[in-house]
């Protein structure tokens, strides 16, 4: 069942990899949802450091994949695939993706596909799918933090930061963030973090370890990498739970890993895009359940920075990329 659609679309390409002048609008044909799928009338997508990464060349979609970028959208359902129950034509949704959000319309696996929180927006909405898949599947799911522990974020201002921040907070734990600069400390203090470090100006493994008396923390949630794993290690508790989601400094490092075994600690990471819808839809249950009406009750919400056009994504990677901005960046497609 599908309503009058159009042809053609407006996307966002990468022509070649690069910088982000290599994203260009152009005119694609509206994609049409395979079987278990939902076609999407965007009105807004999310902007995400592995569109960057994509765009690079340094993080190809799997296969069977968009090579659109963009693994988040909000906006209306538009057509059903065979198969699809729960959804009607015209829902508004917010959906996880494997690529293809930069578009006018995209599909998306219907149980990667959640309602719009009661009193937000659809704007507001493009900004939830992938950091509160990936803060819940690797905070929650792999690290499984619990209420009392203390969880230290690495970058407390990007949108996975800010969505940690509020999440771990809100379910009960301690909260302290690395920042680049002390612009950025009382925004994360705000958010429910209880100690905001500026990692220009202090040490973090010192200042954890101050702030619970020695002990360490008992998950570390990390997308540096490089020469921060070491520390990372240090910083830990007994027991503690050190968790990558990206090597912004680099996946290589020289390690002692006698920490590890001294201190029985865990060491695990994640990506969420390449794996089966079926790994991804109990993710997309727990958020209902538990982070939406958190959501719908305003003790956590969408720190959203700057929305830009979508024919303007490249101006939003080079904004990302500057690490200048706080929260969530976002495209207005319709």
């Amino acid at each position: 069942m599908t309503l009058n659609l159009p042809e053609t679309m407006t996307v966002i390409e990468i022509t070649e990899p690069g910088g982000p002048e290599k994203l260009v609008p152009n005119r694609r044909p509206v994609p049409q949802p395979a079987p278990g799928e939902v076609l999407i009338q965007v009105a807004t997508a999310g902007v995400n450091r592995p569109d960057c990464l994509q765009r690079q060349g340094g993080y190809p979609p799997p296969p069977g994949a968009s090579d659109i970028p963009g693994l988040e959208v909000a906006g209306t359902i538009a057509a059903l695939g065979e198969g699809v129950d729960g959804w009607r034509i015209g829902d508004p949704v917010c959906a996880l993706l494997t690529g293809g959000g930069y578009a006018e319309y995209c599909t998306a696996p219907a149980p990667q596909c959640l309602p719009i929180p009661t009193g937000l927006t659809l704007q507001q909405a493009a900004a939830l799918p992938e950091t509160f898949f990936t803060v819940w599947s690797n905070v929650f799911d792999r690290a499984r933090l619990q209420p009392g522990e203390t969880l230290l974020v690495h970058g407390g201002t990007s949108g996975i930061g800010t969505t940690a921040i509020q999440l771990a907070k809100a379910l009960g734990s301690r909260v302290f963030v690395t920042v680049g600069g002390v612009e950025k400390i009382q925004p994360c203090l705000d958010l429910g973090a209880e100690r905001a470090i500026n990692y220009r100006e202090e040490d973090f493994v010192q200042v954890v370890k101050d702030l619970t008396r020695n002990r360490g923390v008992d998950v570390i949630l990390d997308m540096v990498g490089g020469d921060y794993t070491q520390r990372n290690l240090s910083a830990l508790a007994v027991e503690g739970r050190l968790v990558f989601i990206a090597f912004l400094r680099g996946a290589k490092m020289e390690l002692n890993l006698a920490p590890v075994m001294m201190k029985r600690l865990t060491i695990t990471g994640s990506t969420l895009r390449a794996r089966p819808v079926e790994h991804k839809a109990p993710i997309a249950a727990s958020l209902q359940k538990i982070v939406w009406p958190l959501l719908a009750n305003g003790t956590v919400y969408p720190v959203i920075d700057r929305i830009f056009p979508l024919t303007e994504a490249a101006a939003a990677h080079a904004l990302m990329e500057s690490n200048r901005h706080i929260g969530k960046l976002l495209l207005h497609v319709a």
